[in-house]
């Protein structure tokens, strides 16, 4: 179709060099009053490349719509694909909350993070479909360009006309030296309908002209604009507007579904580790007589490994190198404690037990409903002698 386009292409060029060549032999005859000029040369040749251009920017603009829509399908494909990934890993979460916690709470987490992300994407898939597609599909249909082009069209056909005519005005002046009164008065019409086909040709070029310009200054400026929104969509750094809110959202949504997975790895291997210190270590138990004589609590000591902020009423705030005592750890990978005065709750995982007190900290122990008095030790002292004292002023 291209190789058939080129070849019409040239044919027409090598016609439009004939006709010129007859007008210019019109002109030598002594009719330059009624034959084309060169301002109406530089009007042809004008419309000739305006129409080219703007031709080429509609094909432009055709490929970049196909383009386009063909990420946008390649890119719906791979959100069904991902949210089906999302939706069983959501349903594993759900039904294996008593069996398998660690693994449950990850699957769950990798599922709600990855929804979010192809929520994202579809929103910056719509915004490609709505802002570049749609203005693009409109000017490559749009009235201006047909309107513009018909116009070139109508040029065309009169300046078809005005060559066929000049043809005509040349025979019949080559056969007005012999002629009759009727054959003058015949090439006479003929002049004047020549001259009166000129006018409107000029006419019509310049109203071509004007419309043809405008169209390919809109098309440029609109293929560039939608290019440039494109390119700064996609950008994978320094983004703006809609893409760059994509990438930042993703982005976050990575880091807090990788910290959550880090998070439950620790837990995971916390409470295995804890499961089994507690058969081989000695651990700190401070017996204390209450209505219920036949339950006994577990305390012990812990160093503070990773901050933590309390964001909800009963969660205490931690700051690293804090020690905690620590009263209960529940198997949901938190646990409950005091520090500084004050007690809540805390992921398991940002402490770790010690069986050593550093000198330099001040201790206030609480164990069911009784206050001990600050410690202070002027050296490291074993956690089995702070048992042993506990259990004497008790």
């Amino acid at each position: 179709m291209d190789a058939i386009k080129k070849q019409a292409s040239k044919l027409r060029e090598q016609v439009a060099r004939q006709q010129q060549a007859i007008l210019r032999q019109l002109g030598q005859l002594g009719h330059e009053a009624v034959m084309v000029d060169d301002t109406e040369m530089e009007c042809y040749q004008q419309l000739q490349n305006l129409y080219k251009s703007t031709r080429t920017a509609k094909h432009l603009q055709r490929d970049i719509v196909r383009g386009v829509e063909g990420f946008i399908s390649i890119s719906k494909k791979q959100m069904e694909i991902t949210r089906k990934l999302a939706e069983d890993c959501c349903k594993y979460g759900i039904e294996n909350q008593s069996d398998a916690l660690h693994l449950a709470r990850a699957a769950s987490g990798f599922s709600t993070t990855h929804v979010s992300m192809e929520d994202h994407r579809e929103t910056m898939l719509g915004i490609l479909a709505n802002q570049v597609c749609e203005p693009l599909r409109v000017s490559i249909a749009g009235a201006p360009l047909e309107d513009a082009r018909h116009l070139t069209h109508r040029y065309d056909r009169v300046r078809q006309e005005f060559e066929a005519q000049a043809a005509d005005v040349l025979r019949r002046r080559s056969k007005c030296k012999d002629s009759s009164a009727e054959s003058v008065i015949k090439l006479k019409s003929s002049e004047a309908k020549l001259t009166e086909l000129k006018s409107s040709m000029l006419v019509l070029g310049n109203e071509a002209i004007s419309a043809m310009l405008s169209v390919e200054d809109q098309q440029q400026q609109l293929t560039f604009q939608k290019l440039l929104s494109m390119v700064m969509l996609f950008k994978s750094s320094c983004q703006v507007d809609a893409e760059r809110s994509y990438h930042q959202n993703i982005v976050a949504l990575l880091e807090k579904l990788h910290s959550e997975m880090i998070l439950e790895e620790q837990l995971n291997e916390s409470s295995l580790h804890s499961s089994f210190s507690q058969k081989d270590s000695c651990s700190l138990f401070v017996h204390v007589d209450t209505i219920n004589k036949s339950e006994d609590d577990a305390y012990f000591i812990a160093k503070v490994i990773h901050s933590f902020d309390a964001q909800a009423d009963g969660e205490l705030s931690l700051a690293v190198d804090d020690y905690v005592v620590v009263r209960q750890v529940a198997p949901n990978g938190w646990s409950e404690g005091e520090c500084k005065g004050e007690a809540g709750w805390f992921p398991s995982a940002y402490v770790e037990r010690r069986d050593k007190i550093p000198a330099s900290k001040h201790w206030k122990v609480r164990a069911i409903g009784f206050s001990f008095a600050a410690f202070k030790f002027i050296h490291e002292i074993p956690l089995h002698c702070i048992v042993h004292c506990c259990s004497f002023v008790c």
